[in-house]
């Protein structure tokens, strides 16, 4: 999505917001963000570039403790069953992650340290700010905590972010608000002294940033952006008073702990960093990658909702730091997924969650049906009778047709590949490398891409005096979809020494497995 790829020389360090450890992830999180870094990622290193991807989770959102209290368990235990369930289910969908972020002393410190480096330099400020305030309970209600009507675009949500509009949403303004943990609940507003970073001083240079960087955005981020950069800025509470999270070490506001929205920049950081050890780097600090002059290329696989924290309250945090730091330079978003055009929900049971799926049906079908489907633009929908079908037609069935052809040969050789295939493969690499580069990564196009190489090569008379060509297409087709097709890819080119060729001897090419079938 940026204006220009990194060179080859360059670094690219990837970050996919860590999910809330208040459940495993569903269809919706791996539909989104997830899949898309890991096929970019892959294509990247394909290229020889060098990538850092990296991810976690985070324990210190209040919707930790809405969902241990609606499921009656303790919220440090929910943090740790959903931990591992996050990473079990990135494993098993073949989303290779490098560094993968927890709730450890070094993270915790980190963050301290980061916020603790904005506060002596006296980029915080103590503000006064009404919160809803639960008379039952003695506590205030922010983000999870409060629900309501954005003040904004008037959507029901909770207090922090607003899913529809992606604005900043004050619990105290919060439209009909009311507790998310008990809305017979009696609210009322009451003020409490908070330290904020005055994210207005730096809009003109946030807005100068984000114009010399439009091309790394897509168009609803850009939109929301413009609008959001095109009026005054909130103060942007850097402490809340409550006890849930991290706790700061601050005189004036004791007791407090960082807003989770407040953490993105240290914790991208500290995922950078541990995806840099994970490869064998030695990153000399947990913001090394980040500093001004270190070659790093920065940018976002994220959700439309997480752009306020990621696109203009943390990089407005770096800004406070007077050019210590790069600014990332693009943001790869996506819209809701849905399942059967209904929001995911895990208190109504209207979910599918990723590692229950791929225990019945084979995840390279999965990982294609959700590059299809993915909301790139706009909210779209899984259902399980669409995968099945999709996937039998555009991709089960041509494939299997085009492997019993290759198979009829397999052993025979090695045979000529003529110069018309070789550059028929060159346009397909061409068609797909215009799907995986930043400047126009779609998933959408590269499953269509899948989708009509395979219906042109099974659809194709092939004489035997044709069977060099043919096999070297097929081959280089799939080199070109590995990054969705991660287990074909890997069985077919387990031994392939390289694309370049003007011979070819056809292996047996493995059949694929339709949904439901021999699962």
């Amino acid at each position: 999505m940026s204006g220009q790829e990194a060179p080859a020389s360059r670094r690219t360090v990837i970050i996919t917001p860590a999910p809330t450890a208040n459940g495993d992830l569903h269809l919706g999180h791996l539909a989104g963000p997830f899949l898309a870094a890991d096929v970019y990622t892959r294509y990247a290193r394909a290229q020889g570039r060098e990538v850092l991807l990296g991810t976690g989770f985070q324990d210190t959102s209040t919707f930790v403790v809405t969902t241990a209290h609606r499921r009656g368990v303790a919220p440090a235990e929910l943090v740790a069953t959903s931990a591992e369930q996050i990473a079990s289910t990135l494993e098993t969908m073949g989303i290779g992650i490098d560094g993968y972020t927890g709730d450890d002393d070094r993270f915790t410190k980190w963050v301290v340290d980061f916020i603790g480096r904005l506060y002596a330099a006296g980029r915080l400020e103590l503000r006064t700010m009404t919160f809803p305030y639960s008379e039952r309970d003695g506590r205030f209600l922010v983000d999870g905590f409060a629900s309501g009507g954005c003040p904004h675009c008037l959507a029901e949500g909770c207090a922090g972010l607003c899913e529809s509009c992606g604005h900043l949403v004050a619990a105290g303004e919060l439209v009909g608000v009311r507790s998310t943990l008990d809305p017979s609940d009696p609210v009322t507003l009451r003020e409490a002294d908070v330290l904020v970073l005055p994210v207005e001083r730096y809009r003109d240079r946030l807005r100068a940033h984000f114009e010399a960087n439009a091309g790394g955005m897509r168009p609803h981020m850009a939109q929301a952006m413009a609008h959001m950069l095109s009026r005054p800025l909130p103060d942007f509470p850097v402490t809340y008073p409550i006890q849930w999270g991290i706790q700061v070490p601050f005189a004036e506001v004791a007791g407090q702990v960082v807003n989770p929205n407040a953490e993105p920049m240290a914790w991208s950081m500290h995922a950078s960093t541990l995806a840099a050890e994970h490869r064998g780097a030695d990153t000399a600090g947990e913001d090394a990658l980040w500093l001004a002059g270190a070659g790093s290329q920065i940018g976002y696989f994220l959700g439309f909702d997480n752009i306020y924290p990621f696109a203009i309250a943390g990089p407005a945090m770096l800004l406070a730091f007077d050019g210590r730091y790069e600014l990332p330079t693009w943001y790869l978003t996506n819209e809701f997924y849905e399942l059967d055009h209904r929001k995911f929900s895990t208190s109504r049971g209207h979910v599918v969650w990723g590692r229950d799926l791929a225990a019945r049906v084979p995840r390279d079908l999965i990982r294609f049906f959700l590059a299809t489907t993915s909301p790139e633009h706009q909210r779209t929908s899984f259902n399980a009778d669409a995968l099945a079908r999709v996937t039998e037609l555009r991709l089960v069935a041509p494939w299997n047709r085009i492997a019993e052809r290759v198979n009829g040969w397999a052993g025979r050789g090695p045979l000529p590949v003529p110069e018309r295939s070789r550059h028929a493969a060159a346009l397909v690499a061409e068609r797909f490398a215009a799907s995986y580069e930043l400047a126009g990564f779609s998933l959408n196009r590269a499953a269509e891409a899948i989708a009509d190489h395979l219906g042109r090569l099974d659809r194709r008379v092939v004489s035997d005096e044709d069977a060099g060509g043919y096999c070297y297409e097929v081959r280089e087709l799939v080199r070109a979809a590995a990054p969705i097709l991660i287990d074909l890819a890997a069985a077919v080119l387990a031994d392939d020494t390289g694309s370049a060729a003007t011979e070819i001897t056809p292996v047996t090419l493995p059949h694929l497995v339709a949904v439901g079938a021999g699962r």
